[in-house]
């Protein structure tokens, strides 16, 4: 069997309701030389039954003994992925039907570029609009991402796709939960690796309320998450005995956000 062009990546932990419209929307995709990597991370739904019931001979089904986190599930994937390029997708997520296409052939035309991303349309629960994202479509070019991603994220996760090669070299780090994407970002271009975003919404991104996006908009200090991501990032950069002008960025809004942190937690605390 000839190995695929494309390899995309999907973990599943209780993928619910919005799963088969997520399976759907990749085996409908126009270009259809692709794997898909569903792997279930220890569901207690009815996901399993779900990704069973699709009968495409392109889906490699892995199922975890028990639950054992997203960068577990990424990395084994990556680890079985045998395409040229990775896509990345999450279980709740739609995808344009020309979404594979347009990002391989972007791959195919700019040898130089390791991983694209695309911009992205919010959906609510029901499918229906729910907004954009104003930083995503404010960073478009290289350059304008690369002076972005010191200070913040500008890519949403399961829009990317990269060069195979890239992703099993650098893999996502068990050290960074919950913040493995914005790393992973850092070191690439802390590496001189070029990240590019189509400007073309090829991703429907679901925010609902049991998401995971939701769920840290409610309870998380962003400021500080963003904080411990940079700090460990850096400590395993000085440990590789690396350190250059990018990472001199980094340490900066670092200690910026370590300030916003303290300040918005004081905040909270004088509220109350």
């Amino acid at each position: 069997m000839a190995m695929p062009e494309v390899s995309i990546i999907l973990p599943v932990y209780n993928g619910g309701p919005h799963l088969p419209k997520a399976i759907n929307s990749i085996l409908s995709q126009s270009f259809g030389d692709f794997e898909l990597i569903i792997v279930n991370d220890g569901s207690t739904d009815h996901s399993e039954e779900v990704i069973k019931s699709f009968n495409d001979p392109r889906i490699v089904y892995i199922a975890n003994e028990r639950n054992s986190g997203l960068i577990f599930s990424l990395n084994r994937a990556i680890d079985k992925a045998s395409g040229k390029y990775i896509a990345r997708m999450d279980a709740d997520d739609i995808c344009h039907p020309d979404r594979i296409a347009v990002q391989k052939k972007w791959l195919d035309e700019h040898p130089g570029t390791s991983l694209v991303a695309s911009i992205i349309e919010f959906i609510d629960e029901n499918d229906q609009p729910a907004g954009q994202w104003p930083k995503d479509r404010a960073t478009i070019s290289a350059k304008s991402i690369r002076k972005m991603m010191p200070h913040d994220n500008c890519i949403a996760h399961p829009s990317v796709m990269a060069r195979t090669e890239i992703l099993k070299t650098f893999r996502y780090k068990p050290y960074q939960k919950n913040i493995e994407d914005y790393d992973l970002w850092l070191r690439l271009l802390a590496d001189g690796k070029i990240i590019e975003k189509i400007d073309r919404p090829l991703l429907e991104y679901r925010v609902h309320a049991k998401s995971v996006t939701s769920e840290h908009l409610k309870t998380t200090n962003f400021f500080l998450k963003h904080f411990h991501c940079k700090r460990k990032y850096l400590y395993h950069r000085l440990r590789a005995g690396k350190f250059n002008a990018f990472d001199i960025k980094v340490l900066i809004f670092m200690l910026a956000d370590l300030v916003m942190g303290i300040l918005k937690n004081l905040k909270v605390l004088f509220k109350r």
